[in-house]
């Protein structure tokens, strides 16, 4: 069973799994459109980080950022490669939606790539109900650059 709790980026057992996800974010997508947040990135008052276990192996990690009173950003989704299938994102997505949900936001947007390598990603936010939506957040349009977004008002 995946337990999904907060954690922190500096945390030693998330190093290696951050790092594998920073270096595959920017190897799928231009410099200037890889908008992956690294451990300092992810330390910002602004967001919340969650890590998924399986007993005592990491299983996956995803965050939250506050972009505004009414409106948050889901960031850097990542499932270990021996965890995949397994439901982790799915886990690490659902928290991510309810704590959104309890901090009263309108709104939960994600940008994400558009090469095949995200496409699992991109199948799980549909799934989840996240539809195309504006640029948002002050990020540059660009075909390299999907975004999302999953209304919470209703």
């Amino acid at each position: 069973m995946i337990e999904v709790r907060p954690d922190h980026p500096a945390s030693p057992a998330l190093a290696a799994l951050l790092a594998i996800h920073v270096a595959g974010a920017r190897a799928h997508t231009p410099a200037e459109n890889a908008h992956v947040l690294d451990a300092g990135g992810l330390a910002a008052a602004s967001v919340t980080l969650w890590s998924a276990w399986d007993g005592d192996e990491l299983a996956g990690f995803g965050a939250l950022k506050e972009l505004a009173p009414d409106h948050g950003e889901v960031k850097s989704m990542r499932t270990a490669a021996t965890h995949l299938r397994r439901g982790v994102a799915a886990a690490i997505l659902a928290r991510i939606v309810a704590e959104a949900r309890a901090r009263g936001y309108a709104r939960l947007s994600l940008e994400t790539g558009t090469a095949p390598a995200f496409d699992a990603a991109n199948r799980l936010y549909e799934s989840a109900g996240f539809v195309d939506g504006p640029v948002f957040g002050g990020y540059p349009a660009s075909p390299h650059n999907r975004f999302m977004s999953l209304d919470l008002g209703a």
